[in-house]
């Protein structure tokens, strides 16, 4: 079983990352039979094109690894930064390339310097993920001043926060087993 969490920042200095290496371990003691990977958009080039990778060698090179675990990967997290009151574009362009999400457990993680933690982005997620055909966690996790949250390594600083994270991750995981089951069952 493998959970790819999705880290759609763009940016050199991304804070959003933080979370995914907090969500990275979390998710390890919750789930220790799975494998657990960060898909940071920062590390890949794709083109801005129409292009649709398959899992049949047809992929360039360089993005035959992010092919082959996009196949691999039975459920999603998807990590964004609110970008002008929305995801980021690599994040879409990143999801437009590769297979829908067919039957998926997908989570929705937003985060923003300001007060609303990325929630006009949570918001359009949902619409994505629909569009894509994947299967939406209702808890979604919203990080308002991401910046005072979590240490660059990923430890959580606020505790406050603590609550809203159990939440989003026993649901997200709760869902991910049950559409694993279902999987397994065809």
């Amino acid at each position: 079983m493998i959970i790819s969490i999705i880290s759609g920042s763009p940016s050199p200095t991304s804070v959003s990352i933080r979370i995914a290496y907090f969500l990275q371990n979390y998710l390890k003691n919750l789930l220790p039979e799975a494998e657990i990977r960060i898909i940071d958009c920062r590390q890949y080039n794709i083109p801005l094109d129409d292009a649709s990778y398959k899992n049949d060698g047809s992929a360039p090179e360089e993005l035959k690894s992010l092919v082959d675990l996009f196949y691999r990967t039975d459920g999603f997290i998807l990590l964004t930064p609110e970008y002008n009151g929305s995801y980021t574009p690599s994040l879409k362009n990143m999801l437009n390339h590769f297979p829908k999400l067919n039957h998926k457990a997908c989570g929705i993680v937003t985060a923003s310097d300001g007060s609303l933690g990325g929630m006009r982005a949570a918001q359009q997620l949902q619409q994505l993920i629909a569009a894509h055909f994947g299967i939406i966690s209702p808890y979604m996790l919203i990080v308002p001043h991401v910046h005072q949250k979590f240490t660059d390594e990923g430890q959580l600083i606020d505790l406050a926060l603590e609550t809203q994270i159990n939440r989003f991750t026993h649901e997200y995981v709760w869902l991910f087993k049950a559409l694993c089951r279902a999987q397994s069952n065809l």
